[in-house]
């Protein structure tokens, strides 16, 4: 079997993803890259090194670094999937227990979710707060708002809508991470904040919102929509102290709320699945774990105040 270095399978892996233009995937691969490259002091090594030893010692690294445990997971996943590519082109004899003991599953563990209350005030107008917000405050919360209106939408998919994804008062398009089909009615008070957003948006420009100015699938494309996460999470992270719940606003924060909602009213998860356009219902389930938990938790705290409604009943029935 022909041997291969495991920086040149990582490396070969982030070059196929740039020329599909996956871009996000080809940036998450990069930093992984860069993590194992700098535990490993620069020194590369052949797959057949690749031992159980090593890779759980890169993730003891990490740890020590602080790394959440879904950006270990991540790395590890990455790592895997350049040892199953050296596997599958016989690059090195499979094993399949390498990689059995470190941490691969991401989990949702924290609730971005913010409180229904918070959520009716930043759809309502802006006489909603107490005071004006400075401009770049209320065109972040049209945004968080939009999102929201829109089933959750992702702004990664919200910055690439096309003009002509918005027909017949509905917005179709396709998720970048699944591929899935989605379509959305555009309710009343989404298509107001749809035409403030867009008046900034050249006429020659083939989108519909003014955050990307380069032709979809180039690297300046996907530089200009990380440049417009990073300022709307900032702006976001500043218009929180105008809300009473203690979850941060993000982008992210959107569609878990809306998710959130749609579980609190008892929308069966298939559906939630289905409208968040989820691989597959497993995601979904992932996503609301944290707020099934609170529930049952509730539910546990009912049947307790019940029992001991109960025995407090028989405690009084004796003394009579």
């Amino acid at each position: 079997m022909r041997s291969i270095t495991v920086f040149r399978m990582i490396r070969t892996l982030i070059d196929e993803y740039k020329l599909n233009s996956q871009w996000g995937t080809a940036h998450i691969y990069q930093s992984a890259c860069n993590a194992f490259v700098a535990f490993r002091e620069n020194v590369d090594l052949e797959f057949s090194e690749l031992s159980q030893q090593v890779i759980k010692d890169f993730e003891l690294c990490l740890r020590l670094r602080r790394c959440s445990w879904n950006t270990i997971a991540t790395y590890m996943k990455v790592l895997r999937a350049a040892y199953y590519r050296a596997a599958e082109n016989g690059m090195v004899a499979y094993c399949p227990r390498l990689f059995a003991h470190v941490n691969i599953s991401v989990e949702n563990k924290k609730k971005r979710s913010i409180p229904a209350g918070d959520m009716g005030r930043l759809i309502a107008p802006a006489n909603a707060f107490c005071y004006p917000l400075e401009p770049e405050l209320q065109r972040a919360r049209l945004i968080f708002s939009l999102m929201f209106l829109l089933r959750g939408i992702p702004f990664v998919d919200l910055v690439f809508l096309r003009k002509s994804d918005y027909a017949n008062g509905a917005i179709t398009y396709h998720r970048r991470k699944t591929g899935r089909p989605i379509t959305v009615k555009v309710c009343r008070e989404a298509l107001s904040i749809i035409k403030r957003l867009s008046a900034d948006t050249p006429r020659t420009s083939p989108y519909l919102l003014p955050y990307i100015t380069y032709p979809e699938g180039t690297a300046e494309a996907y530089k200009e929509y990380q440049r417009a996460l990073r300022l709307i999470n900032h702006r976001l992270d500043k218009l929180s102290r105008y809300i009473s719940g203690k979850c941060r606003l993000s982008t992210y924060a959107a569609r878990h709320t809306w998710a959130t909602m749609a579980y609190y009213c008892e929308i069966h998860q298939g559906i939630i699945s289905e409208a968040m356009g989820h691989s597959s219902i497993a995601v979904t389930e992932n996503y609301l774990k944290p707020f099934r938990n609170e529930r049952i938790d509730r539910a546990n705290d009912m049947v307790l105040s019940y029992v001991k409604g109960k025995s407090v009943k028989k405690r009084q029935a004796r003394k009579w």
